[in-house]
């Protein structure tokens, strides 16, 4: 009998079709069926010895609500026995519908059950007790992860202790893992908690890479891949993280009818053991970028959302530094002035923030003059070293491509048509802000905001909090215009200030979209007593993004 090794996780969810994917225990038949009677099956398909499904249900009535299970081989499997929760439902939106989105990123899995927390509750365990416990109450319409969703280069005690049974932790990558099979071990541990089981079961995700999904600072420039590509780990670390996200992230975030035309997935399902297929395709992504396209587009009714893929899609050579490579960044601009007037929001998913603290953005853009030789090639070396042990490699350490993403919000948020707002969800920096961008001359007439919120659950060292109070401050403002002079750095088109924040801990933001209004709630994960069950979210900042 086939056996539910993880999920299942709903993903992608319109008005009348809906995806659910799992991992079986052996090949099987998944099927889904759905309290209204709609039902659907799927054979899985097999990488590197698991079995996958990913099921498309199509025929659903828009508005409406249904509960579903999971059967492998015509045998329930999902909901599991006595479990604690309600039941696993999809929820179709009708097409005016308000439209709630809560997004954050960089979780570290939770330790298990009874065993001490070193970081705090987890925002998204949090969540799903408030939502378990009050099925008919309010809950997100979609669930964005914007990066960081595993840790490959950070492992729990637990995952070190079992990559010791399996190699030698002398030899290189060391505690970090190594293959798909290690891979697939974070997967489990973090998806496997029975909050975050449930939760992601009955709210439809939207998930993107970041770094840590492969290593810290993923492609920050030239120097550090031909660094990373020198070691004997390297290679089988990137393609198995790249098979590995197609797998358990990037699949779910496609709808059913760019499923249905991807030639990839057409050609793993047709074969018996479709190993060799995605790993061709992941040697392709690692040898050509730019023939890979990891960036997808979302609309929910009158909101779209475009997650951008800020790692794989860039352009690391010194002379032609850029964020996204110029085919991405052509589809980035075909879908942002797509249908102009057709949305009244538009959502850029970036896992790096565009707009940071000003000390922070000049110390990057600094650096990166500084690494194309604007002051010589032993403030180039520097530069270099400077880049890589800081962290500097975010949109302003990419001069040409913050100032294009500007022009092109500012070209989007203009005329008859614009939207109300144009907000820039991020992560990754490990706390949360809001920040306006203001243009002198040429701005747009939608309100233009970075939304930035992490971490979901993780570490909030103390550099990081003094840095970026210290980052926003008048002082800081004035030291970093000292480092864009010393770079000769141009002026930017767009200027921005911090409207709310910084907050610090573990936290989620949400969205709530109805018409041109735009509402911002920051939830952050507390525990409002001792012992099990008294960790709350409690909401540290609301505020109301449009005029009324």
């Amino acid at each position: 009998m086939a056996d539910l090794r993880l999920g299942p996780l709903l993903r992608y969810v319109d008005g009348s079709s809906a995806t659910v994917w799992v991992e079986a225990s052996r090949p099987c038949t998944a099927e889904v069926r759905c309290s209204d009677g709609v039902r659907a099956e799927t054979h899985t398909f097999q990488i590197a010895g698991h079995y996958y499904a990913l099921v498309p249900l199509d025929g659903l009535a828009p508005d409406s609500e249904r509960s579903y299970e999971v059967f492998l081989d015509g045998t329930r499997v999902w909901p599991l026995p006595d479990a604690p929760f309600p039941p696993s439902v999809i929820r179709t939106p009708a097409a005016d519908d308000a439209v709630r989105v809560a997004f954050g990123s960089c979780r570290w899995a939770a330790p298990p059950a009874g065993e001490p927390d070193p970081v705090g509750p987890d925002a998204l365990d949090t969540l799903a007790a408030r939502m378990a416990a009050a099925p008919d109450g309010e809950r997100p319409d979609v669930l964005l992860l914007l990066g960081d969703q595993v840790y490959a280069d950070e492992t729990s005690p637990a995952t070190r202790r079992w990559l010791a049974a399996r190699r030698d932790l002398s030899e290189p990558p060391g505690d970090q893992v190594a293959d798909y099979e290690e891979y697939t071990h974070l997967y489990y541990e973090s998806w496997l908690d029975p909050e975050i089981r449930w939760l992601l079961s009955t709210v439809p995700s939207c998930m993107i890479f970041d770094d840590h999904d492969v290593i810290d600072d993923w492609n920050t420039s030239a120097s550090w891949l031909a660094d990373m590509r020198a070691t004997s780990w390297w290679r089988e670390r990137l393609l198995s993280g790249l098979m590995s996200y197609w797998v358990h992230q990037h699949l779910g975030n496609l709808s059913p009818t760019e499923l249905a035309a991807d030639p990839l997935y057409a050609a793993v399902r047709r074969s018996p053991d479709g190993t060799d297929e995605l790993r061709a395709f992941a040697c392709g992504a690692d040898a050509d970028p730019a023939s890979v396209r990891w960036s997808y587009r979302r609309d929910f009714g009158r909101v779209r959302l475009l997650m951008v893929d800020t790692r794989a899609a860039r352009v690391l050579d010194e002379d032609s530094r850029a964020m996204l490579d110029p085919g991405e960044a052509e589809w980035l601009r075909e879908q942002v002035l797509d249908e102009p007037g057709s949305y009244d929001h538009l959502l850029l998913g970036t896992s790096l923030p565009w707009l940071l603290p000003h000390l922070v953005h000049h110390a990057e853009e600094w650096d990166s003059a500084l690494c194309r030789g604007e002051r010589g090639a032993r403030w180039a070396r520097f530069g270099e070293d400077l880049r890589r042990k800081a962290d500097l490699e975010h949109w302003a350490a990419f001069p040409a491509s913050f100032e294009a993403l500007a022009a092109l919000i500012a070209e989007a948020g203009s005329g008859p048509g614009a939207p109300a707002t144009v907000l820039v969800l991020s992560g990754d920096v490990h706390h949360a802000y809001v920040a306006e961008a203001r243009w002198a001359t040429g701005g747009p007439d939608a309100r233009v905001l970075q939304l930035t919120c992490s971490p979901v659950h993780n570490s909030v060292p103390s550099w990081i909090r003094f840095g970026f109070r210290f980052g926003w401050s008048a002082v800081a403002r004035a030291l970093g215009r000292r480092f864009a002079a010393h770079g000769h750095c141009p002026p930017s088109s767009v200027n921005w200030r911090k409207t709310s924040g910084p907050w610090f801990g573990n936290q989620l933001m949400t969205l709530t979209l109805q018409g041109r209004s735009a509402r911002l709630r920051l939830d952050r994960a507390r525990e409002t007593g001792k012992g099990a069950g008294t960790e709350r979210l409690v909401t540290v900042m609301e505020s109301q993004l449009t005029r009324e």
